[in-house]
């Protein structure tokens, strides 16, 4: 029997609340399912809440909504905040990302997000 997990996209106004979103969709209030990218990647594929025969749907509801939550705002912001805590070898590339972002290119958060799903587990993102 395949298990239905509800993201409400209304409840979505940035990364940090997606976060939250997705984590009691899942487990319940208060509940975790990752808090950043590698993690969320880890959470679909590592047992994290999620039944381990992978018979299970994400359901993302008012996806439009958390588009434009975790637009290229987002990103930008999201970049800016790695840019201060990463290695400063690192500093030159993730700046030239942050200014790629302002100026629109490359993918969204929102993007990110919906590619790990498809790497991870193809097929089970509903976006409605």
């Amino acid at each position: 029997m395949t298990t239905t997990y509800v993201i409400d996209g209304a409840e979505i106004t940035g990364l940090e609340s997606f976060w939250k979103v997705i984590g009691e969709a899942v487990n319940g209030p208060g509940g975790y399912f990752g808090s950043n990218l590698d993690a969320l990647a880890d959470c679909l594929t590592g047992g994290y809440g999620t039944p381990d025969d992978d018979d299970f749907v994400m359901e993302w509801r008012d996806h439009e909504l958390s588009r434009r939550a975790l637009g290229q705002e987002e990103t930008v912001r999201q970049l800016e905040r790695r840019a201060q805590r990463c290695h400063p070898d690192n500093r030159a590339a993730v700046l030239r990302d942050v200014e790629r972002a302002r100026a629109g290119e490359g993918p969204a958060v929102f993007d990110r997000i919906v590619e790990i799903f498809e790497q991870q587990v193809p097929g089970s993102l509903r976006l409605r």
